[in-house]
């Protein structure tokens, strides 16, 4: 029975492998992200750390040490995963590009990524903010070895309340930068061209951020509440603060060329400002993401659900980019009547009721063949 059990999951190990081998020869698709999917999927104690990092292709010599030695970490960022991405849907549900994952594709997000478009900017720098947020909460959770809480939130300190002694168990994001910095920026670092120099920028954006939106919590002790003691620790943010940060700044990525010496940045148009170390930058434009285009990454918006009523972005007239909807009339069940029970519940009828859903027509056929 463990026999079987242990070529079951040698099994799992090689599709993932394969399906990675498939894409491996560009540092432009994050390597790493099919990594972390096939992780969730494996049971270490199956195969060896070793073996699985061995024989998984497209990491350099430092992601595959890395790999080998912290196989907990590795687990902690793959079911980490799941949440940026989670986020990064959620940002852009209401645009015709809306961070969709593609079904059996090794990329994840297509090539969408082969495009050095503010899409990828923002991809890469809420994966790279997604790790470090995972592993700074695996930290703070006693999940890892090599980490635990900040140690550098220990003794007494003041703040513009007064003193307080630092207590409880403070996130260890620093921990979680710099891990995720040696991981992720590792790759990119064997090549010098102008992909990997703006995909590292965005990294870095990505990982700062998950710092920028750490708060001081306290905790008053004293008699009846007084707050003459205090224990205070530093904890991360929602990660949703996060996204919508780099969302803004997705909204206002900077366009940039490569400098002479290919060290950095120029912005492309001269009347806009240069870009900061806290902005996004990408080289290419985004495609209208209108139609399906494969070239491009573009799954198109036929079929997409739009608001007939709005004006933005989820309006039927953008979403649909002027080729009409079809409206569905479907029933929905809803909470109503709902009442307060004493003590202490809220009952509601079920109520049903008619909706009217609509969708973006497809293009028609000639339309769509210009595109493909």
């Amino acid at each position: 029975m463990v026999e079987l059990r242990r070529q079951l999951w040698v099994w799992v190990f090689v599709l993932c492998s394969s399906a990675v081998s498939a894409f491996s020869s560009t540092h432009v698709v994050h390597i790493w992200s099919m990594l972390l999917f096939c992780w969730t999927s494996w049971y270490i104690g199956a195969l060896g750390a070793r073996v699985i990092c061995d024989n998984i292709p497209g990491l350099v010599n430092k992601q595959r040490q890395l790999c080998q030695r912290h196989p907990d970490i590795m687990q902690a960022i793959g079911e980490g995963t799941k949440e940026w991405i989670r986020e990064c849907q959620h940002q852009f549900r209401h645009h015709r590009w809306n961070c969709s994952t593609l079904d059996r594709d090794h990329t994840v997000f297509g090539r969408v990524l082969l495009r050095s478009s503010r899409e990828a900017a923002f991809v890469y720098a809420i994966s790279s903010a997604g790790v470090v947020y995972a592993l700074t909460r695996a930290c703070s959770q006693g999940e890892l070895k090599m980490c635990n809480c900040d140690p550098d939130k220990r003794g007494r300190t003041h703040d513009t309340r007064g003193e307080f002694d630092w207590g409880g168990c403070s996130d260890n994001v620093n921990y979680g930068i710099k891990f995720a910095k040696a991981f992720i920026d590792a790759k990119e670092r064997t090549v010098r061209d102008a992909r990997a120099l703006m995909n590292l920028h965005n990294n870095r954006c990505g990982r700062t951020a998950v710092k920028r939106f750490m708060k001081q919590e306290c905790k008053c002790h004293g008699v009846s509440g007084s707050c003459t003691l205090r224990t205070c620790w530093k904890a991360m943010a929602d990660f949703r603060k996060t996204g919508d940060y780099l969302r803004r700044k997705y909204n206002g990525a900077v366009e940039v060329t490569m400098n002479q010496d290919g060290t950095g940045f120029t912005v492309a148009n001269k009347a806009f400002r240069k870009a900061t170390k806290n902005d996004l930058v990408y080289f290419e434009n985004s495609p209208d993401y209108c139609l399906q285009d494969k070239e491009a990454g573009s799954l198109g918006t036929a079929g997409r659900t739009c608001n007939k009523t709005s004006r933005g972005t989820d309006g039927c007239e953008v979403m649909c980019c002027g080729r009409g909807y079809d409206t569905t009339r479907v029933k929905q069940i809803t909470k109503c009547e709902c009442k307060f029970k004493w003590c202490c519940a809220v009952e509601c009828k079920d109520c049903e009721e008619a909706v009217d859903i609509h969708t973006c027509k497809a293009p028609k056929r000639a339309e769509w063949l210009d595109q493909t």
